[in-house]
C-alpha cells in the first residue's frame, strides 16, 4: 500500500508490503505489534521503536512527538477538496492500471475540474481531473505505462 505522508511540514511517500517499507529512497525489512491503546512496538533491522498515537495529527516515537498526516489516495482525505489547499496537488492513481493518455504538458495552465490523463483500470477508462485550476509542475507517468494505487500521475501548482 502506498501513502503520502506529511511529517512536521516533509512531505514523502511511504510503502508498505509484507514486512517491509519503503520511505522515498531508504527501504528496511519491519514488524509492528500493538502493545495498548493508540500504543505499538515496532522494531525495524534489529531497533526497537515506541510509537504512541497522541490524537490531533501527533505521534510519539520514543519519547519524541511528530506531527503527521497520512493520505491513503483511496480515502476522502487522500482526494481533498479543491479548496483545501494552496500549495501543490497530485493527482494518484486510486488503483493499479495503465495510463491510456496523458492529456497535459509540465507548464500548461489547467482549469478545476479539466481532464489531465487518463488511466485503464479492470476495463474501464477513468479520466483523471485537476483539482484545482493551477500550472502543471510535473508529469510523472507516460501513455503505456504500468501504475500502482497511490502512484503521483501528475503535479499540479
Amino acid at each position: 500500500m502506498k501513502y503520502e505522508i506529511v511529517i512536521d511540514g516533509k512531505t514523502a511517500t511511504l510503502a508498505t508490503a509484507e514486512g517491509r517499507f519503503a520511505y522515498d529512497a531508504l527501504e528496511r525489512e519491519y514488524s509492528a505489534a500493538a502493545v495498548g491503546d493508540g500504543a505499538w512496538s515496532i522494531l525495524i533491522e534489529g531497533r526497537s521503536y515506541a510509537v504512541q498515537v497522541l490524537g490531533g495529527g501527533e505521534v510519539s516515537v520514543n519519547g519524541r512527538v511528530y506531527h503527521v498526516e497520512v493520505l491513503d489516495p483511496r480515502g476522502p482525505r487522500g482526494r481533498r477538496s479543491a479548496g483545501e489547499s494552496s500549495g501543490p496537488r497530485s493527482i494518484t492513481a486510486a488503483m493499479p492500471g495503465r495510463v491510456v493518455r496523458v492529456l497535459v504538458e509540465p507548464g500548461q495552465e489547467v482549469a478545476e475540474g479539466e481532464a489531465v490523463i487518463v488511466v485503464e483500470a479492470m476495463k474501464m477508462q477513468n479520466e483523471m481531473k485537476a483539482p484545482r485550476a493551477g500550472r502543471v509542475a510535473s508529469v510523472k507517468a507516460e501513455a503505456g505505462a504500468t501504475v500502482s494505487a497511490g502512484d503521483i500521475l501528475v503535479v499540479i501548482e
